[in-house]
């Protein structure tokens, strides 16, 4: 089986949770990183919903592509699928990403972007609200504000901007 791409733009970048062959900064176009799902399982519950991160329309984003070995393909797939499919809030799709490292090379690579139609679909939020959500959210994946701050400081780390998202980090850090 031929090795497959996987694109991580939030806690798949951190904590990817499947063995992988190569991990590589990458770019997507068409797509933007944002705080747009409400987390009723994750870091929330439908009573008191968190925030995560979603691909919604328009923008780019940078993220981190992950190789991996076609025959963990399967398995890979099935825990994404477990993970990331928990709610249906996302719809899983290959897109073509840009490898950083390898300016020329263009892969497609397993996602998953927002769904619009969903409930759990947040859309664009004030900072405000932004950090309300993330500061109640707590769900089977812990606190909400964990999550976010782990996602930003990898972000950091690794030289992807994000103004938005280093601002709501920043607040539940009481910096702001």
């Amino acid at each position: 089986m031929q090795d497959f791409w996987v694109f991580g733009y939030g806690s798949l970048m951190w904590n990817p949770g499947f063995t992988y062959i190569e991990r590589v900064p990458a770019l997507l176009h068409g797509w933007h990183r944002s705080l747009c799902i409400y987390s009723w399982f994750h870091r929330g519950t439908p009573e008191k919903p968190g925030l995560v991160l979603g691909l919604d329309r328009g923008g780019s984003c940078r993220g981190i592509a992950y190789r991996v070995s076609g025959d963990l393909r399967p398995s890979t797939i099935d825990y994404l699928r477990a993970r990331e499919q928990v709610t249906a809030v996302y719809l899983e799709m290959f897109a073509r990403i840009r490898l950083l490292d390898r300016p020329n090379t263009r892969v497609h690579a397993l996602t998953y972007v927002a769904d619009r139609t969903q409930p759990q679909y947040a859309g664009p939020l004030s900072m405000a609200d932004l950090e309300t959500f993330v500061r109640q959210g707590v769900g089977k994946s812990g606190a909400n504000p964990d999550y976010v701050i782990a996602t930003v400081d990898h972000m950091r780390e690794n030289g992807i901007p994000d103004v938005r998202l280093y601002e709501l980090s920043d607040r539940l850090h009481g910096r702001i």
